[in-house]
């Protein structure tokens, strides 16, 4: 049987020193959804960075931060001097984390009360 722990990414924490705040970015599945209900695919980043990477950092401040709006983010990225590639690639393992609730690895054993006979 496999014993696979899955991968924890932490959170992305931005320290917001002109307005004292402190904002923590991540994805959960709720997130995931207003994002796919609006049309946001992640690939898209790549593709289209102008419109798509303000989006993505927006859609990252709606699970802790869901009154935060996209201009607000926008400004927030450009006071940033934009999104670095560290920051990108964290953003995308945080999106990839909620998915891992939608599916198991054969011999995963969890404390469940559904089981599923192939």
């Amino acid at each position: 049987m496999a014993n696979k722990e899955k991968e924890i990414v932490k959170p992305v924490t931005i320290h917001d020193v002109e307005n004292d705040k402190d904002y923590t970015l991540e994805f959960n599945r709720e997130t995931i959804k207003f994002a796919e209900a609006r049309g946001f695919v992640l690939e898209d980043v790549d593709r289209f960075p102008m419109s798509k990477v303000p989006e993505f950092f927006w859609y990252a401040f709606r699970m802790h931060h869901p009154s935060f709006s996209l201009n607000q983010a926008e400004k927030m990225l450009d006071r940033m001097g934009g999104m670095s590639e560290a920051l990108g690639r964290r953003l995308g393992e945080l999106w990839a984390v909620p998915f891992n609730t939608l599916t198991s690895d054969d011999g995963d054993e969890k404390n469940v009360s559904v089981t599923v006979e192939l």
